[in-house]
């Protein structure tokens, strides 16, 4: 499956004293990305929640900080669906500069209704995340 892919750039407010991105700022630029790709698939995620109730959650994040990304820096950041369940989303994440890996991530999203309890995937949703069949 091709990535899809989410261009950012990294700015002051991004880095630390040293210049170098505070690491939980990636955790920012991923969800920039997951909102990106999910847009991109034609899934509009307010309306979900008005028309159903429905949300999507981050439910574990797994990540790795390889090499530091700085003031300037033009990133990439490469969202592939891995898994795709009832109620449950996996994702790998990567955040590159110039084709280098800099931070990789493995993120579970559920999908929650108004109660706060996992929630089926709309039938309609789901397709359009599962992307085009081949």
């Amino acid at each position: 499956m091709t990535p899809h892919q989410f261009r950012t750039r990294v700015y002051y407010e991004d880095t630390d004293l040293a210049g170098i991105v505070y690491y939980a700022n990636y955790l920012k630029f991923i969800e920039r990305a997951r909102t990106e790709w999910v847009a991109s698939l034609g899934v509009d995620q307010m309306a979900l929640r008005v028309a159903l109730g429905i949300v999507f959650a981050v439910r574990r994040v797994e990540a790795d900080f390889l090499r530091p990304a700085k003031f300037g820096d033009d990133l990439v950041v490469e969202t592939v669906l891995q898994t795709l369940g009832g109620a449950r989303i996996v994702l790998e994440q990567v955040v590159l500069r110039g084709g280098e890996r800099l931070f990789t991530s493995v993120v579970t999203l559920v999908c929650l209704g108004e109660d706060g309890h996992a929630a089926r995937l709309p039938a309609d949703v789901r397709a359009r995340l599962a992307g085009p069949v081949h």
